[in-house]
């Protein structure tokens, strides 16, 4: 195909024409059944209008955020929370919490191998799963409630997304400076300086990465024993992959993709916008108040023209997601409030009231604006739906904690045989077997008795008590933290009918537990 440029007398540009790739494409009516395929973006059937605007990109390539250091309220208690949780996360692993010989002394220790988990002084097994999906709802009540109450606090505060894209900025801060600084280092050619920069920030996120990863598998054995042997190279190869992928994770999360996880990757920030209504905390530009904006200069010039926002462009500069507050309500802000400790300070320099940016529901800035009187915080949380969410919340919990100190560390569990379900032995007598299993859930062997209930002339032994030894009762010990399965033998006199009976155990200790099955005994019919 020629240049469209050729067509035009004296080699003049026909614009209306556009080469790309090769490939001349038009913006003039021309039926898609005609187009060629490289050209399908570009054209339009002829009854439809002329295309305005051609778009050269489906997406706007990422911009890097570079928010700049500020201090106030909301940024220390943000350092507290970060302190916090990071605390929590990296030193858990290594305390210690005596559980007697028998058990792991480690104090928070998801036992894989052993199917068990273990908090402090509470012991979780497989069959008691309903702790952790009780836990579970609670987290998830508990979002909402927070959401309700205070927007998205979580995702501004203790979202692990946002804790460690806090500390990735703050080495950013250490290597290359604050935020001017970091903007020229952007825009330099690739220097000697920029690369050694360069080469020792992304080494502090490896190293960063490479403990988060670290800290995980440590949840999961001895940390100790499991730093001993990684470093040794004979730990399990999973957790040198699991490390390894971490890591990675870690390192692209938080050191690059940053905002654009919480804009677009997380679900959570479009489940939130159906949790919050006009009574949720939010964080608010209060537009009556500084609209139209103007700089001092021009609002002392003309004081009734202008709002108290100085367009200082302070709340964009400290976000750390990058958003204008000033534009409303958005998907990328994650209601960390440093915006209105950035503006906070600028209104006190210039003599103005504090608030322009401030928490506030679409209730109250109405109210404001229209010269009412807000309502106080604690007025504001204090309303029936997060009175619901709490409720719902703490009765959750007070049910865990409740089910938690009444269980019993003693259970047993009756399995019979079928096939064949009853035998007659040579004195005519009638026998059937059983598979007990018995569970001890202290960390100290316990002997546990095993009785026959509600069948006359009964006798029971068991594989490892010959029938010379039979009784209605016998004592067997069940090692500690362990399920100890046990084969019982049952045996009644010629005569007997099939009927329902109990298997009663009970711990022979101070605890006394007990537990009861019923189950059944199969006989032959009487003719």
């Amino acid at each position: 195909m020629s240049n469209p440029d050729e067509n035009k007398p004296g080699g003049g540009r026909d614009w209306s024409v556009i080469v790309e790739d090769g490939v001349a494409k038009t913006n003039e009516p021309v039926s898609s059944a005609v187009a060629e395929p490289e050209a399908a973006t570009r054209r339009h059937e002829p009854h439809e209008p002329p295309r305005q605007h051609l778009p050269e990109k489906l997406y706007e390539p990422r911009k890097a955020v570079h928010n700049k250091r500020i201090d106030g309220p909301f940024r220390r208690f943000k350092w507290l929370v970060m302190l916090v949780t990071l605390g929590i996360y990296y030193i858990t692993p290594w305390i210690r919490w005596d559980r007697g010989p028998y058990a792991p002394d480690q104090a928070v220790l998801v036992d894989l191998a052993n199917r068990r988990f273990y908090m402090f002084n509470i012991e979780i097994w497989p069959h008691e799963f309903y702790f952790v999906a009780g836990l579970l709802i609670m987290a998830g009540i508990g979002l909402f409630l927070v959401t309700s109450a205070v927007g998205r606090a979580w995702c501004g505060y203790a979202c692990p997304q946002t804790v460690w894209t806090d500390v990735f900025q703050h080495v950013d801060r250490f290597v290359d400076g604050d935020r001017n600084a970091r903007l020229r280092l952007d825009a330099e050619p690739w220097t000697w300086n920029k690369v050694m920069r360069r080469a020792l920030k992304w080494t502090i996120y490896l190293f960063i990465g490479f403990w988060t990863g670290g800290a995980w598998i440590m949840y999961f054995a001895d940390a100790p024993t499991l730093v001993y042997d990684f470093w040794r190279g004979e730990a399990a190869p999973v957790a040198y992959i699991t490390v390894a992928i971490l890591t990675l994770t870690t390192v692209t999360l938080g050191g690059f993709m940053r905002e654009q996880v919480c804009i677009y990757m997380c679900p959570w920030p479009r489940i939130q916008t159906a949790m919050m209504d006009e009574k949720s905390l939010l964080v608010t530009y209060k537009d009556w108040r500084g609209e139209p904006r103007g700089s001092v200069k021009k609002a002392q010039r003309s004081p009734d023209k202008f709002g108290d926002c100085i367009d200082c462009t302070q709340c964009v500069q400290v976000c750390p997601t990058g958003i204008d507050i000033r534009e409303g309500p958005q998907i990328g802000c994650i209601t960390c409030g440093l915006c209105i400790d950035a503006c906070d300070r600028v209104m006190a320099d210039i003599g103005r009231p504090r608030g322009l940016i401030d928490y506030a529901t679409l209730e109250d800035c109405e109210r404001e604006a229209a010269g009412g009187e807000v309502k106080s915080p604690l007025r504001t949380l204090l309303r029936p739906r997060t009175i619901a969410y709490f409720m719902i919340w703490a009765g959750i919990g007070g049910a865990l904690l409740f089910a938690l100190g009444n269980r019993s560390h003693t259970e047993l569990t009756v399995a019979p045989d079928r096939n064949p379900p009853f035998m007659l032995l040579s004195d005519g007598s009638v026998r059937n077997s059983y598979t007990l299993k018995l569970r001890n859930m202290e960390s100290r062997p316990r002997d546990m008795e095993i009785v026959v209930e509600g069948l006359p002339g009964a006798v029971m032994w068991t594989d490892t008590i010959g029938r010379n030894q039979s009784a209605p009762t016998q004592t067997v010990t069940v090692p500690a933290d362990l399920v100890r399965q046990v084969r019982a033998y049952v045996a009644v006199p010629k005569g007997a009918a099939s009927q329902q009976f109990t298997f009663r155990v009970t711990s022979l200790d101070e605890q006394r537990e007990t537990d009861t099955v019923q189950t059944r005994f199969d006989a032959p019919e009487n003719e």
